[in-house]
């Protein structure tokens, strides 16, 4: 298999975002769970999406996974390699954006980095080198306290200079709407002045396909899948691509089952969709606070769920307001409680599918990933849009079966999100 595009994505949902954004702008696309084990036969792709979980471990461990994917890819033809972020940026100031960036671009021998987070289709965009959220600036917005990675800095040159070695650069809109020559120019004035990193500013779609462009003669980019769609449609006005486009049909086959939602983002739009979705369906809120207290809230999930799923989709969600999670980070530190949290959910997610549970939507960055990592699924393929940034999955090479799934970033979707997604599922 050889592939033209590669990608290494720091969380399992964006890595399907990213995913989703390189199917719909034409390319051949498949998601790996980590890097594939040698038995994985993966299918004829233009384009592979490594998911990692790498976006709030030690920026050392980030790094030396980063580096083995990226030989992975390069090993598969890929010639340029994009480290797909979140669109808000988020980091702490040890890392990990700016850490993984430099070794990406120091394992391909060296050279300047085109950064941005920016995806107007999700209203994230940027305007001299400051983030905005719809509007607000990324300080002032709802997305601003992540609970591991909180982001209280807009200025993502700032942001992005506190966690690297060497200079950050700012290429301003005025160059990005001159076009490809203005962008070639200033990054060669970087260059020259030992900058290896610059953010760019992007407000609309065009400014994205303008980065795209530059960025694939380059053997490593960061961005969110924004940047993805700016690379997918350079890739195919190069001619490069011959597949004729993305085809979604297979990945959406039919697999039976019972479904079921597991919810573990705290977010303002999942706790909304939460309140949406208990309308229709029958949804358990679990106690964070007792899950972080042992096994029995688990138990009590389970057996909430054996009663009800087969007469329909459950909804079990550990998601808590942003008080309550302040208020355990205080009394049990940030790092231990997510942790807790994400176990209790894969474990949860776990026994659903044991129980017979074939679709299955998964909202939360966290959450989705230690789910994914407990079902051991080594790859999907990428069906249609949910909603914007979210796919449909069906996975490969997993021991349970075909499955369908959903793995939502906390943030992503309409109030009507879980129904919508499930009546995709068939």
């Amino acid at each position: 298999m050889a592939i033209f595009l590669g990608s290494i994505a720091d969380d399992y949902t964006g890595a399907s975002d990213l995913a989703n954004t390189l199917t719909k702008n034409g390319l051949r696309t498949v998601q790996t769970v980590g890097i594939p084990h040698p038995s994985l036969a993966l299918p004829d792709v233009d384009a592979v999406v490594v998911s990692l979980k790498i976006r709030s471990v030690p920026a050392s461990d980030a790094v030396a996974v980063a580096a083995s994917a990226e030989r992975w890819l390069r090993q598969r033809g890929a010639g340029h390699v994009l480290y797909k972020i979140c669109s808000t940026f988020d980091s702490t100031d040890a890392g990990n954006i700016g850490p993984v960036t430099e070794a990406l671009s120091e394992a391909a021998g060296g050279g300047i980095v085109l950064v941005t987070p920016a995806f107007p289709e999700t209203g994230r965009t940027v305007y001299l080198g400051h983030l905005f959220v719809g509007g607000q600036p990324l300080n002032e917005s709802p997305l601003k306290d992540h609970p591991l990675n909180p982001m209280h800095d807009a200025n993502l040159v700032r942001v992005l200079t506190r966690q690297s070695r060497n200079a950050v650069g700012l290429i301003d809109l005025a160059a990005v709407a001159a076009g490809p020559g203005a962008v070639k120019a200033r990054l060669d004035s970087f260059r020259t002045a030992g900058v290896t990193a610059v953010i760019a500013d992007a407000i609309f779609e065009r400014d994205l396909e303008t980065l795209g462009e530059v960025a694939l003669e380059t053997p490593v980019s960061t961005g969110a899948s924004g940047l993805g769609l700016g690379l997918a449609r350079a890739l195919v006005r190069s001619g490069r691509i011959s597949s004729g486009g993305a085809t979604t049909a297979d990945a959406i086959r039919p697999v039976g089952g019972l479904s079921a939602i597991v919810a573990g983002s705290c977010s303002k739009a999942t706790l909304h969709q939460l309140d949406v979705a208990e309308r229709s369906m029958p949804v358990l809120r679990l106690d964070p606070e007792r899950l972080l207290a042992g096994p029995d809230e688990i138990a009590t999930a389970i057996s909430w769920a054996g009663e009800r799923i087969s007469a329909g989709p459950v909804v079990i969600a550990a998601s808590a307001a942003p008080e309550t999670v302040s208020r355990l980070q205080s009394l049990y530190g940030r790092e231990a409680s997510g942790h807790a949290i994400e176990t209790a959910t894969s474990i949860i997610a776990a026994e659903l599918v044991e129980r017979g549970v074939r679709r299955l939507v998964i909202a939360g960055g966290e959450t989705s990933g230690a789910a994914v990592d407990r079902l051991a699924i080594p790859a999907f393929l990428i069906g249609p849009e949910i909603a914007p940034g979210v796919p449909v999955l069906r996975t490969v090479g997993n021991a349970q079966g075909d499955m369908l799934l959903a793995l939502k970033s906390g943030n992503f979707g309409g109030e009507d999100f879980f129904t919508a997604a499930l009546a995709m599922m068939h």
